[in-house]
């Protein structure tokens, strides 16, 4: 495994401390680069936009790997970075990996981006705020596309200021300004449009972390827009299951969102 840093330096941490700065990287997990080119599974952690879980990244790489994809691991900015720091990581590594893509075997128009919890919102992000989040870094990697070709948020959050929301990954990605009305425009279920990427949801009906509507409002947008969307609610499970291991029916999803992969979004495993 190799690491990759997103941005030339540092940027400094909100907090002015020394100790709070973060350079966010990529972590690889790539296959024998042979032909064919094949799809990428880009992993987003969660934490609530204050930690990124190791259970939630580089085993699921590894899974994917298994499934016959390339797979990366993105360790973004969260608190006490704001908005849009993680923003920002998740597209510029969307660009890298197209940078990339002849030289690691990658189809660059088969860029999945999967995330769990928080990292879910922040997938979701790279499908619905493409247009508005500045990535750029100054260098020939702002030329490449920054949007995904999939999306695969798993148990995420999607609404940060409603009843159903949750909060406390608005605070951390927000601050004070989730108090001000303008902060509905990170609940994502409204800013979906034709242009979302195709997306896989999965999440548990006994979630009593993030509530199972922040994925059904998602998928009903999607649908709504004429955007293909998948979403499997399975009845028990709590919150931040990642591949779940100790359920039989939960621990399907990774298999599922392969098939979605290749079948609804037209991405190339070779097994």
């Amino acid at each position: 495994m190799a690491t990759i840093k997103l941005w030339k330096e540092a940027e400094p941490a909100p907090s002015g401390k020394k100790e709070d700065e973060f350079e966010p990287y990529l972590e690889t997990f790539l296959l024998d680069g042979s032909a064919p080119l094949r799809g990428v599974v880009l992993v987003l952690p969660g934490g609530g936009y204050c930690n990124r879980a190791p259970h939630e990244g580089a085993p699921v790489a590894e899974r994917f790997n298994a499934l016959g994809f390339h797979a990366l691991v993105l360790q973004y900015r969260v608190a006490p970075y704001r908005y849009p720091a993680p923003q920002r990581d998740v597209l510029r590594a969307v660009r890298i990996i197209r940078s990339r893509a002849a030289e690691w075997g990658i189809d660059p128009e088969q860029v999945a981006v999967l995330g769990f919890s928080a990292g879910g919102h922040l997938c979701a992000s790279a499908g619905t705020l493409f247009k508005e989040v500045d990535a750029d870094a100054g260098d020939e990697i702002d030329a490449f596309p920054a949007r995904p070709n999939a999306l695969i948020p798993c148990y995420p959050v999607i609404n940060l200021t409603k009843s159903f929301g949750h909060r406390g990954s608005g605070w951390n990605l927000l601050g004070e300004k989730l108090d001000e009305p303008e902060a509905d425009r990170f609940d994502l279920e409204n800013r979906v449009t034709q242009e979302t990427p195709p997306t896989f949801l999965w999440h548990t009906a006994t979630d009593q972390c993030v509530n199972v509507e922040n994925s059904i409002r998602f998928a009903q947008a999607l649908w709504k827009n004429g955007v293909k969307a998948e979403l499997h609610i399975f009845p028990e499970g709590a919150h931040g299951l990642g591949l779940a291991p100790e359920s039989r029916d939960v621990s399907q999803w990774p298999e599922l969102a392969a098939v979605f992969l290749e079948n609804s979004c037209g991405f190339t495993a070779r097994k």
